[in-house]
């Protein structure tokens, strides 16, 4: 079994796009008709993304910690009790391709990081989507580790106790722990998934959040404040 883990909060309006490309990856005919589990970790949701995962027919399981290190470690224990051999991890803003799961567990690795592209640059200037391209290089070998497109065997989860309960930075914690402890890696350049640039953060720290640094960095703007969803 595999099983796919998403960190949700209040993502009502996102989600519904991510279940529906993790449905067209788990039936990759190169699967071989194995089971994917989908757990999605609703955390502090006041919207309407519990209803949404319904609609789906993909697990949930709820806390309130308004944490994502919190929320990937709750789905994911999901699924290793649900059986799952490997743990392949996305966020709920995020489209991933027809071959996202079966290019992850046929990688012949303990470990799989891949690259993120945007979907929409909604009003990013060219300066920095030019800037992100030449630091998100998408050839094999890169060192970008991402939450939204990583994946594990459960084995190499389990050894080094899963993901920290970490507002930021849980996804890279993980890999160095399972790199540390002998994990092979693999650092491919695909599959790529497809992500938001949108504006309003869901992690103070998380990709949002290193888009408008890079915003600033290159255009020269003012400090300003990542701007959070509501609570």
């Amino acid at each position: 079994m595999i099983g796919v883990i998403v960190p949700a909060h209040d993502e009502a309006l996102a989600i519904g796009n991510c279940l529906a490309s993790i449905a067209v990856a788990a039936g990759d005919p190169r699967l071989e008709g194995e089971e994917v589990v989908v757990v999605v970790a609703l955390d502090a949701c006041s919207d309407a993304t519990a209803s949404v995962c319904k609609e789906y027919g993909v697990a949930t399981v709820v806390l309130e910690a308004r944490c994502v290190g919190s929320a990937r470690a709750a789905a994911a224990t999901f699924a290793l009790a649900s059986g799952a051999r490997w743990i392949a991890s996305t966020d709920a803003d995020t489209v991933v391709p027809a071959d996202w799961l079966w290019r992850q567990v046929s990688s012949d690795a303990d470990v799989f990081c891949g690259v993120v592209g945007v979907m929409d640059w909604l009003d990013y200037p060219d300066a920095v989507r030019n800037a992100f391209s030449d630091r998100e290089v998408a050839r094999d070998g890169h060192r970008h580790i991402h939450g939204a497109n990583l994946g594990m065997s459960a084995a190499a989860y389990l050894a080094v106790g899963g993901f920290q309960p970490l507002h930021t930075g849980e996804d890279v914690a993980l890999v160095d722990a399972m790199t540390a402890n002998g994990a092979r890696v693999a650092w491919l350049a695909r599959p790529a998934v497809a992500t938001s640039a949108r504006r309003a953060a869901r992690a103070e720290h998380g990709f949002s959040g290193f888009l408008r640094a890079l915003e600033r960095e290159v255009m020269g703007a003012a400090l300003l404040p990542v701007r959070l969803a509501p609570e």
